[in-house]
């Protein structure tokens, strides 16, 4: 069995499924990738992965533990983190006090991790001192990273990673998650720059309406014909 799995996942807000046994999963040290258009499903996939959306069928799986009815909270504790494509940085707070932020439920010393942090992103050390709301929007991300890291998480989601940052930035982003996953913390994403971030994943989710339309390595999706006419833009 995979490392996550979130099989067969049905649910949505209120009333309304957005998702329709929707299957996502990663292996350890893999980077899984949800692309599609507007409206599929992809984030809501994301947040029933961590538990802030009722399942009204399916479940999510960690490590071989079913976590369906564990709260955010609880699955923190358990080993995921979670990085919101929006508000993912305190503004009025030092880039070391936001990655201080990420090791909260840590009774440990932080300070190894903190210098792998800055080894990763070696601007957050030079700018450690600094607001993170002066930050550019790529270092922010990066900040954002950084502090999901301090939890010394085993599987780390990022939603919409490269939302709003140049080419440059998205390419030095993708490098980092591609290290980060070499180091055996297992990766899934969404992300809109569908054919960039195919070419790092080791494995695909194309969605439509809250469905697997394809799932496959990354490569393969990217070779496939219809996908590149269909999501890739030919």
């Amino acid at each position: 069995m995979s490392y996550l799995i979130g099989d067969q996942m049905t649910g949505g807000y209120g009333g309304a499924d957005i998702l329709h046994d929707c299957t996502i999963a990663a292996e350890k040290g893999e980077i899984a990738v949800i692309v599609g258009p507007n409206g599929a499903g992809k984030s809501t996939a994301m947040k029933a992965v961590f538990g802030m959306l009722s399942l009204r069928k399916g479940r999510v799986v960690l490590d071989g533990e079913d976590i369906t009815k564990l709260t955010p909270q609880d699955r923190v504790a358990k080993g995921m983190a979670f990085v919101p494509q929006n508000n993912n940085v305190f503004p009025s707070m030092s880039v070391q006090e936001n990655l201080e932020m990420g090791a909260f439920l840590r009774r440990d010393d932080i300070d190894t991790t903190m210098e792998q942090v800055f080894e990763l992103f070696p601007i957050l050390k030079e700018k450690r001192r600094q607001n993170a709301g002066e930050l550019s929007g790529g270092q922010r991300q990066q900040v954002a990273v950084g502090r999901s890291l301090m939890t010394q998480p085993k599987l780390l989601m990022l939603d919409e990673p490269t939302a709003g940052v140049s080419p440059i930035v998205m390419d030095e982003l993708f490098d980092r998650i591609i290290e980060v996953a070499r180091t055996g913390i297992s990766i899934l994403m969404v992300e809109q720059n569908a054919r960039q971030a195919l070419n790092i994943a080791d494995k695909g989710y194309v969605l439509v309406q809250g469905e697997n339309r394809y799932t496959d390595t990354g490569e393969a999706l990217l070779n496939d014909p219809e996908v590149r006419k269909s999501f890739l833009g030919g």
